[in-house]
This record gives C-alpha cells, structure tokens and sequence, in this order.
C-alpha cells in the first residue's frame, strides 16, 4: 500500500494515534489517517472525535512501487486494536504490504494482536516490543520481545505504549527522513 498511514478503529488509544502523527508532521513526513468504518468520524478510548482523512468506504489501496518508504501503522488502544486484528480485509491489505516490500509499525496492544498475523516465516527471529501480556502471540511465531520502549528491526517497527508515543513517532522518522531530521525534530519538542 502507498503512502504513510495510520488506520483508526473505535477505540484506538489518543497518544499513539495522534501524538505519532503530530511527529510525522514536523518531520516532514506526509501522513493519511484512515477510518476502518464507512465512517470519517472515529471515537478514540477516551471518548475523543477525530476525522480521519479518508473512510475505509473511500480508501484506494495502490500496490504496485510498494516499498520500504510506504508505511501501515497501527495504533494500540482497546478495542482499536481488537478491531484492526478482526478487519479481515485490512489484515490481508498488511499481509501483501509486507510481502511487496513495505513496512509496518505497531504500538501498544498492536504488535501483538495485528503483527502477529504475519506467518511465522517472517516473523522469525524478528525483534519487537508490546504492551505487557500481549507478546505471546509473538513468540509464539519466533519472535525476540525486548522490553524497550521502541524496536527497530528491519521493516518492522515496534513501540511498548502510550508513554512511548513519542519515541515512537521518532523512530517513524528516523527510519524514514533519516537521524538527522529525527534530532531536528527531537530538539524542536525540547526532548
């Protein structure tokens, strides 16, 4: 899938949907935040009203270039990422977005409920990190957890929760814009 987007089910956690995005922004990153309703209008887990760009009514799905540079990220937050892992359709768009040659990342309860979809033979080895008591699914296909804030491993990037959302955003665009514009920006929010 083309582009840089953060797909937004009922319930996704504020921070890491927003707080990832406000950082791609400033690091100049184009970002499209997608409903996975037909509805442009999603509720977060705190009850707060975000428009999203575009409606999974309204959503093109572009394959062809895909590469590392075209990123799918997945808020956590419940039920958003109950959510995201249930959307069957969205599951098979990640699944053939990383096997072209595109990137994913995950936050939070995401790594492990939606990443964990990906087969074992990718997975394997991989390093990653999740909110607490939600690796298993992980490691059950082979992947390292590492209790750290974010992971970087290959086309798979990884953040532990909301407190990390930030750090999160930075590692985007680091692995995007280079380290850098990621010290730009890091210095810009006086971290």
């Amino acid at each position: 899938m083309k582009g840089i987007n953060i797909f937004l089910a009922p319930g996704f956690e504020d921070m890491e949907a927003l707080a990832t995005r406000d950082v791609l922004i400033r690091g100049g990153v184009p970002v499209n935040c997608i409903s996975i309703t037909d509805d442009y209008l999603v509720e977060s887990s705190h009850d707060l009203q975000v428009t999203a760009d575009t409606s999974w009514a309204d959503l093109e799905v572009f394959h062809p270039g895909t590469d590392a540079s075209d990123l799918m990220i997945f808020p956590g937050g419940m039920p958003g990422s109950k959510l995201l892992s249930q959307h069957g359709e969205l599951m098979e768009i990640m699944k053939d977005h990383y096997a072209l040659g595109g990137s994913l990342a995950a936050i939070c309860a995401a790594p492990g409920l939606v990443l964990s979809q990906l087969d074992a033979a990718i997975l394997e080895g991989k390093r990653f990190t999740c909110f607490d008591g939600f690796e298993d699914a992980l490691i059950g296909k082979g992947a390292v957890y590492c209790p750290e804030g974010c992971v970087v491993d290959g086309r798979l990037i990884t953040g532990r929760g909301a407190g990390w959302a930030i750090e999160f955003g930075l590692s985007i665009v680091e692995y995007l814009r280079g380290k850098e514009t990621a010290l730009q920006v890091r210095s810009s929010l006086m971290l």
